[in-house]
């Protein structure tokens, strides 16, 4: 069996005279958003929403009418 002994990292150079990280020029602060109409906003969700809901009444009109025709069928 091998005997388990540490052995630390090799040792490493100093970074040359002068050295120095690169420095990252600082962006532009961030322009300011244009006021939002939030009426408008709120009116549109709402919009969307009966839109939504409209559509999911028709599918489930159609899947209603559709199973009962096909229930029909198999009883008749």
């Amino acid at each position: 069996m091998q005997s388990s002994k540490y052995t630390p990292p090799p040792p490493t150079a100093a970074p040359p005279v002068g050295w120095r990280p690169y420095v990252v020029v600082p962006t532009a602060p961030p322009r300011p958003l244009p006021a939002q109409d939030h009426a408008a906003i709120d009116a549109e969700e709402n919009a969307a929403r009966r839109f939504t809901v409209a559509v999911a009444v028709v599918a489930m009109l159609t899947l209603t009418v559709l199973l009962a025709v096909l229930y029909g069928q198999m009883l008749g």
